[in-house]
């Protein structure tokens, strides 16, 4: 298995894809220093006794409270306990491998006060494939992801389930079958682990990782859908797009060019077409995916800068033995990043859905109705279209930003938060919405290249046909049509169609 060594505060988007993609993460040894500086700054505060919020102090509304010496470690783990109230599904692993190794990250720059053993019981535990049973609903995104992080804490002291190779197991049994002991939490690390924006990100990173997929897919399945209804190439000629000066479209229309250059169905309808203008699903096709990667990859960019930081609170600075409080737990970029990616992936599965529905009405296509060779007799894509279209819609439902919604909590001492976690979360499905959206669409452009026989696309776009060719053949006759869409959407969702172009370079979102 892949190793990915973690330099805190310094780790590319590339890393983090990666440990999604189930990579084990390893700290750099050179951030041991900063760790074990930031651990004893926190026994030299204790040992002064001055009350300093979370560390000898109640919490949130709570603060006022001071606790006494002998009962700091359990004011850490009541703490978690408490605080370990989530409800719904439990995390998919991959979110939560990536939530651990941002936490990590972030402990390990020693602006948190935790102890070198507890941040290298997360590691232990990636490393061991040992991982919490995490239930994905619960925090509203401020003061940081309470409720998630503190599941995944509780693991770590012996308390709720893991995920292991053996199976869904007790806390306790997992981590003594690994050969680790649970945790006794010292000052301050209950709160430095369950503070913190990392289930936010790292639900946010996911939802981008998938996103770019997804953009890339959509990209060779709108060519591929261009040259069934022989649609035009001149709407991506470069000189359009300099005019308008946007980077991504330039990208766009420059990338849609290559996917059909020397394609036989183009140059077949060169001349004597007369059609003046294609569709706007299919002429503006660099004008909405420009804009759409312009976004992804803005996302990208702040939430790069969120994967480095430190978030949780108060934040320990060792140089002088200072607690701050702040509110670097307030995750409001990535709300806004969450957002970004949510309009983008609903514009994708939109555009596509969009063609899809060109693609089977004769009116505009110039094929036989539905794309079938039979109409009336058989349905063809009719119902395919109609699947396309509630896709589509559901994701228009869940795109609506989440930023801009805020319930106060804890007695309004938080009266503000993010719904970061709520605008992540929903990330994931709406990928997988218009994933399905992509695989119809890559069946009913491989369709309607077939009514063109035998003139082929261009070499990118007929190996993409030949892929899905490969596990789905040409529809002669109604038969049961959702194998096929699922063999079609799992070669949008793994990547296959992106591959499958080799020879053509498709735009990269993030690293």
């Amino acid at each position: 298995m892949t190793e990915i060594v973690l330099k805190p505060g310094a780790v590319s988007l590339t890393d983090w894809r990666a440990i999604y993609r189930g990579a084990v993460p390893t700290l750099d040894p050179s951030c041991k220093a900063n760790i074990e500086a930031s651990a004893k700054a926190v026994e030299r505060i204790v040992a002064k006794g001055e009350p300093v919020y979370g560390i000898n102090t109640g919490f949130g509304k709570l603060a006022s409270v001071r606790i006494p010496a002998e009962d700091l470690e359990t004011l850490q783990k009541n703490i978690v306990l408490s605080h370990a109230a989530g409800v719904g599904e439990p995390m998919p692993v991959a979110v939560v491998r990536l939530m651990m190794a941002l936490k990590m990250a972030s402990l390990a720059q020693g602006a948190s006060g935790v102890r070198p053993q507890t941040i290298a019981m997360l590691q232990a535990m990636l490393a061991a494939d040992v991982i919490p049973v995490v239930p994905c609903q619960g925090s509203v995104g401020a003061s940081g992801d309470l409720a998630p992080l503190s599941h995944m804490t509780a693991t770590m002291i012996g308390v709720g389930e893991c995920f292991t190779p053996h199976g869904r197991v007790p806390a306790h049994v997992a981590l003594v079958t690994h050969g680790l002991a649970p945790l006794t939490l010292g000052a301050k690390e209950g709160l430095a682990l369950l503070n913190g924006t990392q289930f936010s990100t790292a639900y946010a990173l996911a939802g981008l990782f998938e996103a770019e997929t997804l953009f890339q897919s959509a990209l060779v399945a709108g060519a591929l859908s261009t040259d069934a209804a022989k649609g035009s190439d001149a709407p991506f000629d470069p000189r359009i797009h300099v005019l308008r000066k946007h980077a991504t479209q330039i990208e766009t229309a420059k990338t849609l060019r290559n996917l059909m250059a020397g394609s036989a169905i183009r140059e077949s309808h060169r001349v004597g077409d007369e059609r003046v203008q294609d569709p706007y699903c299919l002429r503006c096709q660099p004008q909405v995916m420009g804009a759409a990667l312009d976004v992804l990859r803005k996302a990208a960019d702040t939430l790069a800068t969120e994967a480095n930081g430190v978030t949780d609170n108060p934040l320990i600075f060792a140089e002088d033995d200072t607690a701050l409080s702040g509110g670097n737990f307030h995750a409001e970029p990535v709300a806004f990043a969450a957002d970004m990616i949510a309009m983008a992936v609903c514009e994708i599965g939109s555009l596509s859905e969009r063609r899809i529905a060109m693609l089977v009405d004769p009116a505009l296509s110039g094929m036989p109705a539905f794309l079938t060779p039979k109409p009336g007799l058989n349905s063809g894509f009719m119902i395919p279209q109609v699947t396309a279209a509630a896709l589509v819609s559901e994701n228009k439902q869940k795109a609506f930003p989440a930023s801009v919604d805020s319930i106060p909590t804890s007695a309004n001492q938080e009266d503000h938060v993010s719904m970061a976690a709520h605008g992540a979360r929903r990330l994931l499905g709406m990928v997988e919405n218009a994933a399905g959206v992509i695989g119809i669409e890559l069946l009913a452009a491989a369709q309607g290249c077939d009514f063109h026989a035998p003139l082929a696309s261009s070499p990118a776009l007929e190996a993409v046909r030949a892929l899905v060719r490969g596990e789905v053949p040409h529809l002669d006759e109604d038969r049961h049509f959702h194998p096929d869409m699922e063999k079609a959407i799992a070669m949008v969702r793994d990547g296959r169609v992106v591959t499958a172009v080799a020879g053509a370079t498709l735009p990269r979102v993030s690293g």
